[in-house]
């Protein structure tokens, strides 16, 4: 292990390009189950609360607001109370912190189900849009969940739209092509996810959270989110959310600047991420989704269904076996993470900008931001719904 700390090390240390692009190519190519992954910090790993093991001299632990969520509140978003959350923060990033999956057994499903099947839906904005009519991706869940069924007796079958699918932006929808948000493309959040938001974000101190806009990345085991710093909110004094679900990936944390070698750190089915003050505005990237060690199989948080009988208040909405059928199928071989931004602090308005800027296209792919492999990238720019 302290070999794969060294190598790491060294690695970003060589002269060339900038120490981030160095290990997000070595990430990007390295072989799960060997010393590659040494250097990888497991926060839901026991030896890394306990202080030793890989990385662990840079994760503390981080004091959560128990108070802030009622533990009912807790249940009706999914959640185990906040008293039996794990947080962890990294010395030298004020402002982040790591929560391993602090999800009911079971509840993962519904959000699962809603980033497949409710909020890929119309009005909101996908890459589908770019080539396809709005007729044509009118409900991807309805088009493909016979094929993903059956996925598992028909390899060769074509792929379906639900797998062709990279993101899908939600409230204030994120233009692609300007980096930039706008009072005149907004469709209503959805109620549940914005719920879920308001309870992580209290927790972690921030009272008064506002969910406004939430990007859904949809990863196959091949995709890449190239490096980036999410800046275009307005209000940068309030965290940005991501949650993870299906197969885990490796997460890179940089600096200010690219030159700085990122901490890489493993993010599993459930868990949830919070990027505040000093650590909202750095750079960061997903280099490697991991498959299964056990081939397409799902992590072991999944194996439970969502349960049949649900809190009466509960935001959450039963799964039927088709659609836990459905979602299995899908996740056997992808990962898809919903990120959530509250745009605008809460006596703010959007600039004026001249009409022109409000009317380019805002399905634009920026393939720079989500990627297949990069044998295929050249490929994937020219035709992203491929």
């Amino acid at each position: 292990m302290a070999a794969a700390v060294g190598s790491v090390a060294t690695l970003a240390a060589e002269p060339g390009e900038d120490a981030f692009r160095k290990l997000f190519r070595f990430y990007r190519q390295s072989r799960p189950g060997t010393a590659d992954l040494g250097a990888v910090i497991d926060f839901s790993a026991a030896h890394t609360a306990r202080g030793t093991g890989p990385g662990a001299r840079k994760v503390v632990k981080s004091q959560l607001s128990v108070s802030s969520v009622s533990d009912q509140d807790a249940h009706r978003a999914g959640l185990q109370p906040v008293s039996k959350w794990q947080a962890y923060g990294l010395q030298g990033y004020p402002g982040f912190i790591f929560i391993p999956n602090p999800f009911l057994p079971g509840y993962q499903w519904h959000w699962v189900k809603q980033c497949l099947k409710l909020y890929s839906q119309k009005p909101n904005v996908c890459n589908l849009d770019k080539h396809m009519s709005q007729e044509e991706t009118q409900d991807l869940w309805e088009q493909s969940k016979e094929l993903l069924r059956y996925k598992e007796v028909n390899k060769r079958r074509p792929r379906s739209l639900l797998e062709k699918l990279r993101w899908v932006t939600l409230g204030y929808h994120y233009n692609w092509d300007s980096k930039k948000y706008s009072a005149d493309h907004y469709t209503p959040f959805p109620s549940d996810l914005a719920f879920l938001s308001e309870q992580v974000a209290a927790a972690c101190g921030f009272q008064g959270f506002r969910a406004e806009a939430g990007i859904l990345n949809y990863y196959r085991l091949d995709s890449t989110l190239g490096i980036h710093v999410d800046r275009s909110e307005l209000d940068h004094s309030k965290p940005l959310l991501s949650f993870s679900f299906g197969q885990s990936a490796i997460f890179l944390l940089g600096g200010l600047k690219r030159d700085e070698a990122p901490t890489a750190m493993f993010m599993h089915s459930g868990d949830i991420m919070v990027m505040s003050g000093f650590s909202r505005l750095l750079n960061h990237a997903v280099p490697r989704v991991l498959p299964s060690p056990q081939g397409e199989s799902l992590p072991c948080c999944l194996e439970t269904p969502l349960p049949a009988v649900l809190p009466r208040d509960s935001v959450v909405q039963p799964c039927s076996e088709e659609d836990w059928q459905v979602c299995t199928r899908y996740l056997k071989t992808a990962r898809v993470n919903m990120t959530v931004r509250q745009v605008l602090a809460a006596d703010q308005d959007f600039p004026s900008e001249p009409v022109e800027e409000n009317q380019r296209d805002l399905t634009l792919e920026g393939f720079c931001h989500l990627d297949d492999d990069s044998s295929q990238v050249k490929r994937m720019k020219l035709d992203p719904d491929s």
